[in-house]
């Protein structure tokens, strides 16, 4: 069954799509594709996080502990402002409200939702994914806790429970109106 809130996007002159949700929903291939279907950039945060501290993300949890990858995260995601790209961001990024209100203000927010069964079938190890959780934490509270924060922020919601990859390309163009 396809889902889809929206509220108004906002409308900036940046124009960016900022794609959040948990890992594994596909944000990075899905972002990839929306980039190239509207002759948009495409940027993965996860990536330039690597890139500014030349290492991986497990690395740097492990190294600087979840609070200090936390703050690594919202720092550089504060600083990410492209024109007319889709932003696919890091699962935890709604932990860090100075980005998310950054990427309020660059662009519109999309939550790619997916159901806690499906998400378990995707997702591999959340350690060696660089998934930043508390070691005592299940990915079951995991989810619920992000599930709410992802709906704090989202603008427009996409439940992709039952979509593939095509279907929710084509399930955000409609919600985006392109």
């Amino acid at each position: 069954m396809q889902e889809i809130e929206s509220l108004e996007p906002n409308n900036t002159s940046h124009q960016n799509i900022i794609l959040i949700g948990m890992p594994g929903v596909g944000k990075s291939t899905i972002g990839v594709i929306l980039a190239k279907v509207l002759g948009a950039d495409f940027v993965d945060s996860d990536l330039v996080i690597q890139h500014q501290c030349h290492r991986r993300l497990k690395n740097i949890i492990s190294e600087d502990g979840l609070d200090g990858f936390l703050q690594i995260e919202e720092d550089i995601n504060c600083t990410i402002s492209p024109e007319h790209a889709v932003i696919a961001t890091g699962g935890s990024v709604i932990y860090g409200p100075r980005a998310m209100e950054h990427f309020r203000s660059i662009g519109t927010i999309v939550y790619l939702r997916i159901d806690y069964d499906h998400l378990v079938k995707r997702l591999g190890d959340l350690d060696e994914r660089g998934v930043a959780h508390r070691p005592d934490q299940t990915l079951l509270d995991l989810y619920h806790e992000r599930c709410a924060l992802y709906e704090k922020y989202a603008d427009i919601t996409i439940d992709e429970t039952d979509l593939d990859i095509e279907r929710t390309v084509h399930a955000l163009q409609k919600a985006l109106g392109v």
